[in-house]
């Protein structure tokens, strides 16, 4: 049996002298650009940060026999031997409970640092970050290399940010190794490649390259990686995946996929398996238009979904749906499909983890939906987590206005915000 190895890191105390803050007031709209990035102004001082106890989730649900999967249960339930009382359901409970609607519906976003201040290209954590989490209580921050300048500035950064958020925050990154890698890409924090140049590198070097990027991450601050890519690159006029996938064959990618899994399970690291169901095949690139997928259910059963099914076995933490149509299943995307999240991920591949939408300022939703019909849709279908909303407030107006109205049980709320919560708690971030 596979157990994610319990990483209890004790961070050095970092003294900083504090400098003026110089940061551009400009507002962020859409997909952060790529701009040169002044130093950061501000430094914060580290504090000692006490061991947690880390408390794997249950995925006794998971029942798919698939590749690179040798156990129906790759992580501890957290759940006493004795009484069979479990910690992590009451420890759960309990901060549901001393949650508003508010609250909980902020705890389903995760964000850019600059949405929340109104600065763009975000690299210190102040007075003007402490009061934004204090009004968006959200449940994570994603990182972007605008953010990211230094070793030194983005640990300070991430650490000053756990620090004024009264539930620990999932911080994210895309760190896929290749062309997609935050931290690569600004400061050189490790030389993995593309995926697919290790296509033929077998299990143990996919793993070992989640080992590598998992160390990447916790070094500067970040618990959550947006990856493995679960596409499988099977259309070659396809340029959003291309080597972004771990191979061109769909059971090598499932075997790979299943390792990479593991490997971030194992070094603690919060994972996420994207674009489901597969953006591999498509033509067309979602963050500028609408994206599809022709084929049928019965024939994604047979191939894109081979990597998610291994994933889910492996026991990924979240998967990140895609802005793909299958016309053969839903006129909608998938990240507003009941059909795919509730039916397919759910209820057919049996995936209790948290569904995580692609960033809602790409061009395949933004330009289709407002931000109020795409929050209210998405937490219908079956989605847990809203990533990088084009509109922060009318998207918590339009949750809290669907709840009060009865089109959204409180209760389904509850539900995606235990998910996340359990997630935290296996990772180490909140304490039983």
């Amino acid at each position: 049996m596979n157990k994610r190895k319990t990483i209890l890191a004790t961070t050095v105390i970092l003294t900083l002298s504090l400098l003026a803050a110089c940061v551009s007031n400009e507002g962020m709209s859409g997909l952060p650009e790529e701009p040169e990035i002044p130093p950061a102004q501000e430094q914060t001082e580290l504090p000692p940060e006490e061991p947690r106890q880390v408390v794997h989730p249950n995925f006794d649900h998971i029942n798919i026999n698939t590749p690179g999967n040798d156990s129906d249960d790759d992580r501890d339930s957290g759940q006493t031997q004795d009484t069979g009382a479990d910690p992590v359901k009451e420890r759960i409970a309990e901060i549901i409970e001393s949650m508003t609607l508010r609250d909980k519906i902020c705890q389903m976003l995760i964000v850019t640092p600059d949405s929340i201040t109104g600065i763009s290209g975000t690299t210190i954590a102040g007075d003007v970050t402490e009061a934004a989490l204090e009004n968006y209580p959200v449940g994570g921050i994603i990182q972007f290399s605008p953010n990211i300048v230094s070793s030194e500035q983005i640990l300070l950064f991430n650490t000053a940010l756990q620090r004024y958020s009264e539930i620990p925050l999932l911080i994210a990154v895309d760190e896929e190794g290749g062309r997609v890698a935050r931290l690569q890409s600004s400061i050189g924090a490790h030389s993995v490649r593309a995926m697919l140049t290790y296509e033929d590198d077998g299990e143990e070097t996919a793993y070992e390259n989640a080992v590598i990027l998992s160390d990447a991450l916790r070094r500067h601050g970040f618990n959550t990686n947006f990856a493995p890519v679960a596409d499988v690159w099977s259309n070659r006029s396809n340029t959003v995946i291309g080597n972004r996938a771990y191979s061109t064959d769909f059971d090598i990618a499932a075997v790979l996929v299943a390792a990479a899994v593991r490997g971030f399970n194992d070094s603690n690291i919060a994972c996420s398996l994207k674009h489901f169901p597969g953006h591999g095949n498509t033509r067309e690139d979602s963050h500028h238009r609408t994206a599809y997928v022709n084929k049928t259910l019965d024939e994604l059963r047979e191939d894109e979904l081979k990597p998610f099914i291994s994933g889910i076995a492996a026991g990924t933490d979240m998967v990140m749906t895609g802005h793909l149509i299958v016309p053969g299943a839903d006129e909608l995307p998938a990240t507003l499909s009941k059909v795919l999240i509730t039916d397919v991920l759910r209820d057919e591949l049996g995936f209790d983890g948290v569904v995580i939408t692609d960033s809602l300022a790409m061009n395949a939703i933004s330009r289709h939906f407002s931000a109020s019909e795409v929050a209210v849709k998405a937490v219908d279908a079956g989605v847990d987590i809203i990533l990088m909303p084009v509109n922060i407030d009318e998207t918590i107006s339009a949750l809290i206005a669907a709840v009060e109205s009865g089109e959204i049980p409180e209760s389904r709320i509850d539900e995606s915000v235990s998910r996340i919560l359990k997630v935290k708690i296996s990772i180490g971030i909140i304490e039983l």
